[in-house]
């Protein structure tokens, strides 16, 4: 393959919808109510999750995590997002597309491990209980919540590291809303052979694994359950790790959809991204950390009452 006029690329151009004014005023406005349910859905767990002692386990240390996680990761992509929509100038400075890649790499890795931290917890209450305050103490979980944040900032800085070293050329066309690491690896003018072996390794490690960690505490989980000789007890252990459990499949399903489906349609200087893709990619960034803390909020009845015993406080004070 030959690059003739190789050029130092200072800026990429993000295709998003552009040719579809309408669908990007309609895209504008759904995406922007998204963003404040996710800030107010997000923010409020992590709120009573500090200011209800009730609250203050293991599990909901997590949660506040990842309802943290979860807005800095829509901080990083949607209001950028939200910029293209309404401007005719639809382009990133190379060093904000490293900077988006860096932060939107290193959030996603570290809920990846997150969620196999939360299922860990899980097993640990369900099928431990006696045990469990030993085993989950205050200096076994704040360690596993930062070592996810560690091995997600790791991750992301070698792979962002070699992705920016290499040459771009004249194809500066990112096929995506945002500066997604795949996409922008796709227009390198040069062997990218050596990122994508790391990239398949950080899968492994970082994604897999956790994975793997779920399966194997959900499995023991339904071992345990299925002991459990009355229906009513059996609904209620199981109601304990519902929530997460939903949250893992939505996101998990979303990320294996994503990356390990064939791509065999696909060519190096293919500028055509399945519909598909995109309405999944977004449903990776913006509906999945929405519908989050609705899904522990609905089916959790701790943090129901939290809500409402902040509310009534609130009502007491005025």
């Amino acid at each position: 393959m030959e690059w003739e006029n190789q050029t130092i690329l200072v800026e990429f151009f993000l295709k998003g919808l552009s040719g579809y004014p309408r669908l990007e005023l309609l895209f504008y406005v759904l995406v922007l109510i998204m963003y404040v349910a996710i800030l107010l859905g997000n923010g409020t767990l992590i709120l009573i999750s500090i200011l209800d002692s009730h609250l203050h386990t293991p599990m909901y240390f997590f949660l506040g995590n990842l309802s943290f996680l979860d807005i800095c990761f829509t901080t990083v992509s949607i209001p950028p997002m939200l910029v293209s929509f309404l401007s005719e100038k639809k382009t990133i400075s190379f060093s904000g597309c490293a900077v988006q890649m860096f932060l939107g790499l290193a959030m996603g890795t570290t809920e990846c491990v997150l969620l196999g931290m939360m299922a860990f917890d899980r097993y640990v209450a369900i099928c431990n209980p006696l045990r469990y305050s030993v085993i989950m103490s205050k200096g076994s979980y704040v360690p596993m919540a930062a070592g996810s944040w560690i091995i997600g900032v790791v991750n992301s800085t070698v792979q962002t590291g070699c992705v920016v070293q290499l040459p771009f050329c004249r194809n500066n066309v990112i096929n995506h809303f945002t500066c997604e690491i795949l996409a922008v690896m796709k227009l390198a003018c040069a062997d990218i052979s050596r990122n994508e072996f790391i990239m398949l390794v950080a899968t492994t490690l970082f994604i897999m694994t956790p994975l793997l960690l779920i399966i194997i505490s959900y499995t023991l989980i339904i071992i345990n359950i299925l002991r459990i000789r009355s229906s009513e007890g059996r609904s209620k252990v199981f109601s304990t790790c519902s929530a997460h459990l939903t949250v893992v499949i939505i996101f998990y399903g979303t990320i294996l959809f994503m990356y390990m489906k064939p791509k065999s349609k696909e060519t190096h200087h293919s500028d055509d991204m399945d519909a598909t893709d995109k309405l999944v990619s977004g449903f990776y960034g913006v509906i999945a950390p929405m519908i989050n803390p609705l899904i522990y909020s609905l089916r959790n009845r701790d943090v129901k009452e939290a809500v409402k015993h902040l509310l009534r406080r609130k009502n007491f004070n005025k």
